[in-house]
């Protein structure tokens, strides 16, 4: 089957945050800071990545692009023959700072190849398309809040990946900080000792009940308490210049609570709505700059996956 070739496609992909504390590796919650590809007829074969912007200029251009891996596979995966395509990319992204740069480059490229193959824009993606994400990421938390939105819980099984979108409380806020310094997945889960203590192992899944109802419910106390994280964030967070002072700031800013963001080196607060410019200020204050000054945003949650539209 060959793939359509429309005009001029766009897509804007929401990035996102992971973990949220307790939910390593398998919560995402998409976030209003945005990837946005368009689409152009090629004038050779194949697929040439035109101008990037904003912190797209730092994507390979060649083969290691994955938004160029993500449309091709998608197409592959469909059985639909490629055209000749240039893509343009701009993000407000930050890269390797756990805020799903990466998701966000693969969601885009398969949005984008569901459309060419001819799927249904107005359908969300179906489960192949979230098993080809889950396979290039590695893990199913950033690239499955970027194609479903709202927030994610992702468990691979023998039967496949298995997807439950939670419920959120209209009335959480959410305020990110990141420091002028990245920190990549490899570095950060390097970090990540290979035993546990039994009694840490266990909190975990008692402190992600909380956090999932939470969420649900928007309760303080449930929130600051289902936030906390013995399994990775103890190890990631001496990573991160600043980074214990930054989420002290955030609930003494008025948050909920605060942890890393993803793999780091950003930082995510969840509160009233009300205090998280408050919020966001006192986390970038507190981070050590290391050279440019330290970055803070409020962001909305993204609800409803991203639509491809024909400009």
């Amino acid at each position: 089957m060959s793939a359509a070739l429309p005009p001029h496609l766009q897509v804007r992909v929401p990035g996102s945050t992971s973990n949220l504390g307790p939910g390593f590796d398998c919560l995402g919650l998409a976030l209003s800071i945005y990837l946005t590809v368009e689409c152009f007829p090629g004038e050779d074969e194949g697929i040439e990545l035109g101008p990037c912007t904003g912190t797209a200029k730092s994507w390979p251009k060649g083969a290691d692009n994955l938004l160029l891996q993500a449309l091709r596979r998608g197409l592959q995966g469909m059985g639909a023959s490629l055209p000749g395509l240039e893509l343009r990319a701009h993000s407000e992204i930050p890269v390797a700072r756990g805020l799903g740069s990466s998701g966000a480059a693969i969601a885009a490229g398969l949005c984008l190849a569901r459309v060419l193959a001819g799927e249904d824009p107005e359908q969300a993606p179906g489960q192949d398309v979230l098993q080809w994400a889950l396979e290039m990421e590695g893990h199913p938390d950033n690239s499955t809040a970027s194609l479903l939105g709202g927030c994610t819980l992702g468990v691979p099984l023998a039967t496949g990946l298995r997807v439950i979108q939670h419920e959120l409380h209209p009335s959480i806020g959410i305020a990110l900080a990141w420091p002028s310094t990245c920190l990549t997945t490899a570095a950060s889960r390097s970090a990540l000792p290979d035993a546990l203590p039994h009694a840490d192992a266990s909190e975990n899944p008692r402190r992600l009940a909380l956090l999932l109802e939470g969420l649900r419910e928007g309760d303080a106390q449930l929130l600051r308490e289902g936030l906390l994280d013995r399994l990775h964030v103890p190890y990631r967070l001496p990573l991160i210049p600043g980074g214990e002072a930054a989420l002290e700031a955030a609930r003494e800013a008025g948050a909920y609570g605060a942890t890393i963001s993803g793999s780091g080196s950003a930082l995510v607060s969840l509160g009233p709505k009300d205090r998280m410019e408050a919020v966001a200020e006192a986390m970038v204050a507190a981070l050590d700059p290391g050279g440019a000054p330290a970055e803070g945003k409020v962001v909305e949650i993204v609800r409803g996956f991203p639509r491809v539209t024909v400009l």
